[in-house]
């Protein structure tokens, strides 16, 4: 079936109940150890809200894993994929939280589809904070193509100005995820301009993501910012 039917097929329906009050699928944004599906989890559990995770979709969709995808057919056919896919999860009842991989919001087509339905959240981390946390995978194949710290300063270079067209923008530093959280969930309250009922931090365990059905392959301060013009990263 592969990709072409990885590309079409249908995502099941979710079972979880999310917060009535929050009106769209919040998208977290930014590069590779920014903390998008950590913080992720423990925001969509704190929000009662289902999370899902676009890479996991995607893999779980194409039966093979992310870097099978480049390497068999590129990135051009991955980020088809990966359009598809986040349109999909964009249009899925209820509203939900959806951690991106980070090169998801650089394609134009899947940003625009992002700004449509639903609401960027960028995690800003500083290069300090990035190295640190991504020297404890060993699963960045993107790091080993040179010295980690110039391959991120590169990185954050070409991107960091396109996330900045993120509807909000959250620093992501040392804090522990929980702090982080809370500064996502008043973010999403000042925007929203309502009071989201949330649990308090520690009682539940973050959620996992929940990926579509496998098919078959042959192959300390909270910066919270409006738009100026409104990995795991790749």
């Amino acid at each position: 079936m592969g990709l072409r039917k990885a590309m079409t097929a249908q995502l099941p329906d979710q079972a979880e109940i999310a917060s009535p009050m929050l009106p769209r699928t919040v998208v977290l944004v930014g590069l590779m150890g920014a903390g998008k599906s950590a913080i992720g989890r423990r925001l969509a559990t704190r929000l009662n809200l289902p999370f899902r995770d676009a890479d996991t979709e995607i893999e779980a969709a194409a039966g093979c894993t992310i870097a099978e995808i480049f390497a068999r057919d590129g990135e051009p056919v991955f980020r088809a994929v990966e359009r598809k896919i986040i349109a999909r999860l964009l249009t899925e009842e209820p509203p939900h939280i959806l951690a991106t991989g980070g090169g998801a919001f650089m394609d134009a087509e899947t940003r625009a589809t992002i700004h449509d339905h639903g609401l960027s959240v960028w995690l800003r981390a500083e290069l300090d904070v990035l190295i640190a946390r991504t020297a404890r995978r060993t699963h960045r194949p993107l790091l080993n193509q040179g010295d980690p710290r110039d391959v991120l300063g590169r990185l954050m270079a070409l991107r960091y100005p396109i996330y900045a067209e993120a509807d909000l923008t959250v620093v992501s530093d040392e804090r522990p995820p929980d702090t982080t959280v809370e500064l996502v969930i008043d973010a999403l309250e000042a925007h929203f301009g309502l009071r989201l009922p949330h649990r308090t931090p520690h009682h539940h365990a973050p959620q996992k993501a929940v990926p579509a059905k496998t098919i078959p392959t042959k192959t300390a301060s909270q910066k919270t910012t409006p738009s100026k013009n409104a990995e795991k990263s790749r």
